[in-house]
């Protein structure tokens, strides 16, 4: 099994706690370590995550990363924007990469977010290349402050022939 199976693997065990507490939509009274009240989306926030990326240039690649970013939930619609910093390591060595996104999403349960993203990527440390980027992910709210979140982005080359899929795990501190 490669790398990036066995993170799109990691990714979807993530995912199976929220897709199961899903059904009991807009409700209280979870039996998932969720924030005790409705979480409060609407606010800043920055974090870490793990990454892992397959390409046809770079070949498999894991790394880190650290995001900045803010969220706006209105009723049941989460609309947000984020920049996101990583480097990554493997396939044909060391490269930096930074992306800014757009997102928009529904809440699944008051602590449950499904959402897309898609915006640019370009690299700023290793082969010269850049990305349009679509894809999609769920965050969990764990306390009224730290939220843990798994997305997966296709990379569609703009310049560099170099499409790309990348898994991330991570967790956000909302200020």
């Amino acid at each position: 099994m490669s790398l990036f199976n066995k993170l799109i693997l990691a990714g979807l065990i993530c995912a199976i706690p929220v897709a199961a507490h899903a059904t009991d939509l807009l409700t209280s009274g979870s039996t998932l370590p969720v924030a005790s009240s409705g979480f409060d989306w609407n606010r800043f926030y920055a974090g870490v995550y793990g990454v892992g990326q397959e390409s046809t240039v770079g070949g498999g690649q894991i790394g880190i990363g650290a995001d900045l970013g803010v969220d706006a939930r209105l009723e049941f619609v989460l609309v947000g924007a984020e920049v996101r910093v990583e480097g990554l390591d493997g396939g044909a060595g060391t490269t930096g990469y930074v992306e800014a996104l757009g997102k928009a999403g529904i809440a699944l349960t008051d602590s449950a977010i499904l959402y897309g993203a898609g915006g640019l990527g370009a690299s700023i440390a290793g082969p010269s290349e850049s990305d349009g980027l679509l894809g999609g992910g769920v965050e969990l709210a764990l306390t009224d402050n730290v939220s843990v979140d798994a997305r997966y982005l296709h990379g569609f080359p703009i310049t560099g022939a170099n499409p790309k899929d990348q898994v991330t795990v991570g967790a956000n501190f909302h200020f």
